[in-house]
């Protein structure tokens, strides 16, 4: 069974999470292994458990009534998973959160949460560092939707999936032609960027039409000269 110290020898930023965790809690801590497309966190829902996300991405959702979703944003370990409502004293949890790719999270009761940070400057740092980056992402680009076409959030979205696949190295996206090929259904793209699928389509058409980018097996694919022209077309569009 895999360990708190299995993980921090595996990842040894962890340590700055975990260092001043209390023997106590690490005792009784246990940890959870989240598959691509599990839910890990459900709206509405008692928050029993607070958890350190050690390894994997996670995408937040807001779901409603009429079985709409709408994806908020998307984050990379190291996370904590309902720090939000601790912090907030707040009974249920607000939002719902689901794997993106395998999620590796350290669990402990709320009611140990609750005295470590209250006896623990350095977490509650870290934790109300990690919420603040979050609210500052949000309200960067708040309105975005609102009042861009969709051609600009499809162009502003592949803009930065590319170069956060450049930061992150990673090779998986980048066949021997160079392309980068956007590995996402277009129901997720839906959700990701609130548009209906009718204007996505539509939107990939045209922007396929004006030679942004091209179609590989219904995937989106571009090379760099076409990441520079989607960035100048998000440039001029900004004004």
């Amino acid at each position: 069974m895999m360990t708190i110290e299995d993980l921090e020898k595996e990842i040894p930023e962890l340590l700055e999470y975990t260092k001043s965790m209390p023997s106590e809690i690490r005792r009784s801590a246990f940890i959870k292994i989240y598959p691509p497309g599990r839910l890990i966190h459900q709206k509405d829902c008692e928050l029993h458990f607070f958890g350190i996300v050690a390894k994997g991405e996670n995408r937040v959702i807001n779901e409603f009534e009429n079985g709409k979703i709408y994806m908020i944003e998307t984050n990379k370990a190291i996370d904590f998973i309902g720090e939000v409502t601790l912090l907030a004293e707040m009974p249920r949890t607000s939002v719902t959160i689901e794997a993106v790719t395998e999620c590796t999270v350290i669990y402990i009761s709320r009611k140990e949460a609750e005295n470590w940070i209250r006896n623990d400057s350095h977490i509650l740092r870290l934790m109300a560092k990690r919420t603040a980056f979050k609210l500052y992402r949000s309200s960067y680009n708040n309105g975005l939707k609102l009042y861009y076409p969709p051609a600009f959030l499809l162009a502003d979205y592949l803009v930065r999936a590319y170069e956060s696949s450049l930061s992150e190295k990673t090779d998986a996206v980048f066949p021997e032609n160079g392309a980068f090929i956007l590995q996402k259904i277009r129901e997720r793209l839906c959700e990701e960027l609130g548009m209906n699928i009718k204007t996505l389509d539509r939107t990939i058409r045209s922007m396929q039409k004006d030679g942004y980018f091209s179609l590989t097996k219904g995937k989106i694919s571009f090379g760099y000269e076409e990441y520079k022209k989607m960035k100048a077309f998000i440039t001029t569009a900004k004004g």
